[in-house]
C-alpha cells in the first residue's frame, strides 16, 4: 500500500473515532478536559477584537457591578451564598459537566440536533450555524471589554473550581448562553423558547452555584447576549434567506437537473446563492466556469470516470464515502466539521474567546462556502450522475452507492465546505495543517466514490473552498487577536 494511500486511511480513521467520541452524551464528564481547562491563560486583550456584528466589544454598555460594601453588593453575596448552600448533586454534576467542555458547545449541539430533526438543506444549515456562532464570539468580546473596565475579582469561596484568571462581570457563560438562545429561537421558532430560556438560565445559574460567578455577573451576561443576538436576528431578518424561488428554470432533463429517478421532489434551495455573505462580495464571487455540457464527449468522460469509480471501489473508499455522506437526520456535512473539532477542544482546550472566535471563522467560512456552491449549482442546474449517466446511456442501470441529493451536481458543496473548512483549522492548527488539508480533500473525493458528483464538481468545488478559507484566514489575521 503506497504511502498517500495508507495516509488516507488513517485521516478517515481518527476523523471517524474522533466524531464518535464527539457526538457522545452531553453530559459525560472526561477528567482530563477539566484539568486542562485550569490551567488556561488570562485573555485582557480579548475585548479589543474585532467583532462580526457589531462596531466593537463596547458598543452594548454594561451597567456597573454592585459598588463594594453596598447594600446591593451584600444581597448578591448574600444570593450567592445561599445558592452555595443549596447546591446538591446534581447542580454539581451539571457545573463540573459545563466547566469540563467549550463553552459553546451546548449550543452548537442543540443546532446540530435542530438541523438533523429537518430536512436536508446544508445551505441553510451552513447559515444557521454561522448565525449562532457569530453571536457567542461577538457576546464573549463584549463579556470580555466590560470585564476588564469594571475588573470584578471573581468569588472563590466554597467554589467547586478555580475559576479563570479572568474577571467575573460579566459572565461570559451567561453572555454566550443569553446570545445563542435568542438566535436560536429566532432561527427555530417551531422549537419551544421557553425550553432554550430555561436552558440559558440554567447554565448561568450553574456557575452561581458552583460558586464562581455572581449572580449579578450571570444577569448582566444574559442581558449582554440578549443585546447581542439582536444584532444578529436583524441581520438573519435581511440576509435574503427568506426569497421564495418562482419555479423559473433554464429547462428539462436530461439537458438540466432533474430529481432522482423515481422522485418527483423539487429543488432545494434554488435561492441559496443569492444570500448575503460575510466574506465574498457575493455568492457570484467565485462562480466557475461552465462544465462541460450534456452529452457532450467532456460529459461522457465526467460519467465514465464516476462509472469507473464505482466499479473499483474499495472497502476503504465506501466507508468514507459513508461516513462523509452527511444524509437526512445528521448535522450536514458542516456539522461534521464542527463536531470534529468540538472533540480537539475538548482534549486541547482553548480560552472561550479563542474557542468562539475558532468557531465563528469556521462557520462563517462554511456559510459563504455553501452559498457560493449554490449560486454555481443553480447558474447551471447541472445533472446528478445517477440520472445523466442513465440518460446518456453510458450506463442505463447506473445506481450510485449512496443517496443522490435533491439538488444539482456542478459544484459539489461537500467539496466547497470541506475545503473551507480545511484551511481554517489547517492556520488554526498548524502543527497538523497537512492532515486537514488530506481530511477535506477526503471529504470532496468522497462524493465521486458515492457516486453522485462528477470529478469536474469536486475540482471546482475545491478550488472555489479554498479560496474562501483562505479569505476567513485572512480576516482572522486582523481581528486583533493575534496582537
Amino acid at each position: 500500500m503506497g504511502a498517500l494511500k495508507r495516509h488516507r486511511l488513517w485521516t478517515l480513521a481518527a476523523v471517524f473515532a474522533l466524531v464518535l467520541v464527539a457526538v457522545g452524551v452531553y453530559a459525560s464528564v472526561r477528567g482530563g478536559s477539566g484539568e486542562a481547562r485550569e490551567a488556561l491563560a488570562a485573555e485582557p486583550a480579548a475585548g479589543e477584537w474585532r467583532p462580526w456584528v457589531m462596531e466593537s466589544g463596547s458598543e452594548i454598555r454594561v451597567p456597573p457591578p454592585p459598588v463594594e460594601g453596598s447594600p446591593a453588593a451584600k444581597r448578591d453575596a448574600e444570593e450567592l451564598r445561599g445558592a452555595v448552600e443549596a447546591r446538591d448533586g446534581e447542580d454539581e454534576q451539571l457545573a463540573r459537566a459545563l466547566e469540563s467542555r467549550p463553552a459553546v458547545e451546548p449550543w452548537l449541539r442543540d443546532v446540530m440536533r435542530f438541523v438533523a430533526a429537518r430536512p436536508k438543506d446544508p445551505v441553510k444549515a451552513s447559515r444557521n450555524y454561522a448565525l449562532v456562532s457569530v453571536a457567542m464570539h461577538d457576546a464573549a468580546i463584549a463579556a470580555w471589554h466590560w470585564k476588564y473596565e469594571y475588573d470584578r475579582e471573581a468569588p472563590s469561596e466554597d467554589a467547586l473550581f478555580e475559576p479563570q484568571g479572568d474577571p467575573s462581570y460579566p459572565s461570559e457563560h451567561a453572555a454566550i448562553a443569553g446570545a445563542a438562545s435568542q438566535v436560536l429561537a429566532h432561527l427555530y421558532p417551531s422549537e419551544p423558547a421557553a425550553r432554550l430560556e430555561r436552558q440559558a438560565g440554567e447554565i448561568s445559574g450553574a456557575r452561581v452555584s458552583a460558586g464562581v460567578s455572581y449572580p449579578s455577573d450571570a444577569d448582566a451576561g444574559l442581558a449582554l447576549g440578549r443585546q447581542v443576538a439582536k444584532r444578529v436576528i436583524e441581520r438573519a431578518r435581511t440576509d435574503g434567506a427568506d426569497r421564495k424561488w418562482d419555479g423559473s428554470r433554464p429547462g428539462p432533463g436530461p439537458r438540466y437537473w432533474e430529481p432522482r429517478p423515481g422522485s418527483v421532489a423539487g429543488p432545494v434551495t434554488p435561492l441559496g446563492g443569492t444570500w448575503d455573505t460575510w466574506l465574498l462580495d457575493s455568492g457570484r464571487q467565485l462562480r466557475p466556469p461552465a462544465p462541460p455540457a450534456y452529452g457532450t464527449p467532456g460529459f461522457l468522460e465526467q460519467a465514465r470516470a464516476v462509472v469507473r469509480a464505482q466499479e473499483e471501489l474499495t472497502p476503504e473508499q465506501k466507508r468514507a464515502a459513508k461516513f462523509w455522506e452527511g444524509g437526512d437526520g445528521t448535522a450536514l456535512p458542516p456539522g461534521i466539521w464542527m463536531q470534529v473539532v468540538l472533540e480537539r477542544l475538548r482534549r486541547e482546550p482553548l480560552t472561550t474567546p479563542r474557542t468562539t472566535r475558532l468557531f465563528a471563522t469556521l462557520t462563517v467560512a462554511m456559510a459563504d462556502a455553501g452559498v457560493a456552491a449554490w449560486d454555481a449549482k443553480y447558474a447551471y442546474w447541472y445533472p446528478r450522475p445517477e440520472n445523466g449517466i442513465r440518460d446518456s446511456g453510458v450506463d442505463p442501470d447506473f445506481k450510485p452507492f449512496i443517496r443522490t441529493p435533491l439538488f444539482p451536481a456542478y459544484v459539489s458543496g461537500h467539496s466547497t465546505y470541506s475545503a473551507a473548512a480545511a484551511e481554517v483549522l489547517a492556520d488554526a492548527f498548524p502543527d497538523q495543517a497537512e492532515l486537514w488539508r488530506e481530511r477535506g480533500r477526503e471529504a470532496g473525493l468522497s462524493r465521486i466514490w458515492g457516486g453522485i458528483h462528477y470529478p469536474v464538481d469536486d475540482v471546482f468545488g475545491s478550488r472555489m473552498g479554498r479560496k474562501i478559507g483562505e479569505l476567513a484566514v485572512t480576516r482572522a489575521e486582523r481581528d486583533g487577536a493575534e496582537r
